[in-house]
């Protein structure tokens, strides 16, 4: 596997790539007010039965964060073909790396392609002087929730409604 920047030919077959998921757990949402406190918690839940849920992100996103020419990764097979992609944009003012997009094609899922694309990532963001990454998912994408705690990214927040379909977005950081 190789990990370079993209390239515009490379955004195509990024576009095609699946991002949907399969899960069998969520975070499900709990929320309790009153007038002195606010509570919000989120159990994981086991499904009764796997769920599929697509990719919350709409492929024509990827052009213009392409052309910020900032961290768009892509990590290539043998033949030179991008099977995953990451995208990250920096916002200096908080000095933080904004992970927008890790899709991997679902043949190379759980073989580290992901990872490796985080590290490469994490050093884009290093040599950009960024102190933080942050990354958000839907409450439903459990797979990535434990990706994320996996390498060290703490819960730091949500959304309610956050996707254009109403889903929550739940935020993680990792200090660098």
């Amino acid at each position: 596997m190789i990990v370079r920047m993209a390239e515009l030919v490379d955004l195509n077959l990024c576009f095609e790539l699946d991002g949907s998921y399969t899960t069998d757990y969520v975070w499900q949402m709990q929320a309790h007010e009153n007038e002195r406190t606010i509570e919000v918690r989120f159990d994981t839940v086991r499904l009764p039965r796997p769920m599929r849920v697509a990719y919350p992100r709409q492929p024509e996103e990827l052009l213009p964060n392409w052309r910020q020419e900032e961290c768009f990764l892509v990590a290539a097979d043998t033949s030179g073909q991008p099977v995953a992609f990451l995208d990250m944009t920096a916002q200096p003012w908080h000095n933080v790396g904004w992970i927008r997009n890790l899709i991997v094609h679902r043949k190379y899922r759980r073989q580290g392609v992901a990872t490796t694309l985080l590290h490469a990532a994490r050093y884009w963001a290093r040599d950009n002087n960024l102190e933080k990454m942050m990354l958000e998912t839907q409450t439903k994408n459990y797979p990535a929730i434990r990706f994320a705690q996996k390498h060290g990214f703490t819960y730091c927040g949500y959304n309610d409604r956050y996707y254009c379909n109403g889903d929550i977005a739940v935020f993680f950081s990792l200090g660098l």
